[in-house]
This record gives structure tokens, sequence and C-alpha cells, in this order.
């Protein structure tokens, strides 16, 4: 053990170290048991600010696995944001090189003093205050910054401290790696939205679950009006961008607790979690009109599209498996086709 670590971990009792020694083992546990990553991001904020006794906590991550930046969007707790700064860091950054070969929790000043330029990355990180800035560090690779403000007596953070914080880092680091690696493999790399059997397999669990709990659950299945046209007219590079594009509104009328999935080709599929046939028609029409709505710039031209929406909720007795769930809501999409498309209708 390094003298420097000798005397960090001389900052606490030795009871204390026993005690923080099983909380790390129980964090390690803990975060590498979600697999889902916006709960896994929120894990860890908590995590943090119970450990730390911190006032704030933020986590820049990347929004998607081939991200090339870090970017703190909405994980943060304690933290006032300002509207002139993206809060983003790219992972080509000096910030970045600088944390992979320090591996210490540094601060603004660390960062200043050691002649990165102050550019628009480094100006958001400063505007956010933060007392510590703590790489999310596993295998020499970084997965993420984590930031944290001060502590609630406003006492410096100690070196015993920084060691710990370090460590907790560490495991979220692997905790991240690991929900990547799965994003990657139940992922569509075309729309960034989930495979179909992936989907079947969360929709099963979820419809136990609302069985058990008494709670409705809904979903969609969407078709892209005449999306063949796209490609026989403008080619399949045209008919890429189509799909990106449904898919981001798609995901953007979806919560955390629901999913959207490619079904195939230009068929799209949703699970509402919570979620009654109603409610769920009202979701589908907003995401038929937001479509509809849209303007698509390609090589000059302005696109215009539809797509076709069915609805099934969740019916006791009747809907078995998800399967079953899914064809009754795929009836109600042929229905839609069959009757002028562009439309939403309910599954009977």
């Amino acid at each position: 053990m390094s003298k420097q670590k000798k005397n960090s971990l001389g900052d606490a009792s030795s009871e204390k170290q026993i005690y923080d020694l099983k909380q790390l083992l129980e964090i390690s546990k803990s975060l590498n048991s979600v697999i889902d990553f916006s709960n896994l991001i929120e894990a860890i904020l908590y995590t943090c600010m119970g450990q730390m006794k911190t006032l704030g906590v933020a986590i820049f991550t990347k929004k998607n696995f081939d991200a090339t930046s870090f970017q703190l969007n909405r994980n943060y707790y304690g933290f006032e944001l300002q509207n002139d700064f993206e809060y983003s860091v790219p992972e080509d950054h000096p910030l970045i090189k600088l944390l992979s070969q320090r591996n210490s929790c540094i601060t603004i000043d660390d960062i200043k003093a050691s002649g990165i330029p102050v550019d628009r990355p480094i100006e958001g990180l400063v505007a956010l205050q933060p007392t510590l800035i703590v790489p999310l560090k596993a295998k020499n690779h970084i997965s993420g910054l984590l930031v944290l403000g001060e502590q609630i007596t406003a006492e410096p953070y100690s070196d015993y401290e920084k060691e710990h914080i370090l460590n907790i880092a560490s495991l979220a680091a692997i905790a991240i790696s690991n929900a990547a690696l799965l994003e990657m493999t139940t992922t569509d790399m075309m729309t960034h939205l989930k495979l179909k059997h992936y989907f079947y397999t969360v929709l099963m669990e979820k419809l136990e679950l609302s069985e058990a709990q008494k709670m409705p659950l809904s979903v969609l299945m969407l078709d892209i009006d005449f999306f063949k046209r796209f490609n026989d007219t403008y080619g399949h590079a045209c008919g890429d961008v189509v799909l990106q594009m449904v898919a981001s509104v798609v995901q953007q009328n979806t919560r955390n607790q629901d999913m959207a999935a490619r079904y195939g080709g230009e068929e799209f599929v949703v699970m509402l979690c919570d979620t009654n046939a109603t409610t769920a028609c009202k979701i589908a029409e907003r995401i038929r009109t937001s479509i509809e709505n849209l303007d698509i710039l390609y090589d000059g031209q302005h696109l215009n599209l539809t797509i076709s929406i069915g609805v099934a909720e969740k019916k006791p007795g009747t809907d078995q498996n998800a399967r079953v769930l899914v064809d009754r809501a795929d009836k109600a999409l042929y229905n839609s086709k069959q009757t002028g498309r562009n439309k939403v209708s309910l599954a009977e």
C-alpha cells in the first residue's frame, strides 16, 4: 500500500474503515444488480449523496453507446444549471486525458493549474461550482465524470473521503460499462430503440407485474405509411433518415419506465406501463400528429410522412402472454391501415 493511501486511511478509525469496506461491498452488489441505464444513474446519484453527505451530485455520461461526448442531461441533484452552457465534455478533451492520467479527485483550481484551456466544456464545469470532480474509471477507461458539491457540514473533503469516493466511482464505472454492454446487445443500431427480442422479454415481466399489482398496461403498434416510396424514390439512405426521425419522435413521447422498440422494417412497438387505453390513445395521437407535422429535408427535398397506429390495453384473462397482447395491437394497426391510414385505432 502506498504511503499516500496509508495517510488517507489514517484519517478514519479502524471501525469506520471496516464499516466503509462493508458499504463498498453492498454498493457493488446493488449497482451491478441494476441493468436499466436510467435507473443505474439514479442509483449512483443517491449512493454518492448518502455516502458523501453532499448537497449536490451530478454525472456526465454518454447519452448512448456510440456517443462521442459526456453530457450532464438530467443526471444531477442540488446544482443550478444555466441556459448558457451545454454541460458537455468531448471524450477526446484534455480534461478526460488529465483525469485518466491522474486517477484522483481534482478541483477547478487543479484544472486551471494544469494549463488546460478554459473553453466551453470547462466553462460549463466552472459554472456548476463543484467542489470535487471524480473520474468514473474502470480498466483504465473513463466512462464519465462524477461531480460533487460541498458537504452538508461545509467541511472540506478529507483525503480519506476522497479515497472513498474514488472507490465508489470505480464501482459505478464498472456498473456503467456492464449496462453499456447490455445496451449494445439489445439496441437497434439504426434507430437506437430496443430490439424486438428484448422488448418481448421485458414486456412479459411487466405483464406479470401488472397482473400482480392490478395496474393497467398498454401496447402501441406503429407502421410508417407508404414507406417503400421513400426507398424507391430517394434511395435507402433516405429511408434510414425517415426511420431515425420517426424513432426520435416515438422516443420523445415515452417515459423511462416505458419501452420503445423497432419491431422490424418500418414497424415499431411501444410498451406503456401503468397506462390505460384512453391515455394510450392520447399518447398515440400525439405521436401521430408530431410525425405528420415533421418536415424532413433530404437532398434538397422537403419530405412529409404519416404513420398508422394500433392500441391495445392488457385484458386480464385474455392476454396470457406478451405475444397475444402485441397481436391484438397489430390487428388494431391493420384496421388503421385498412380504413385510410394516418390514424389511431383501438383494439376490440
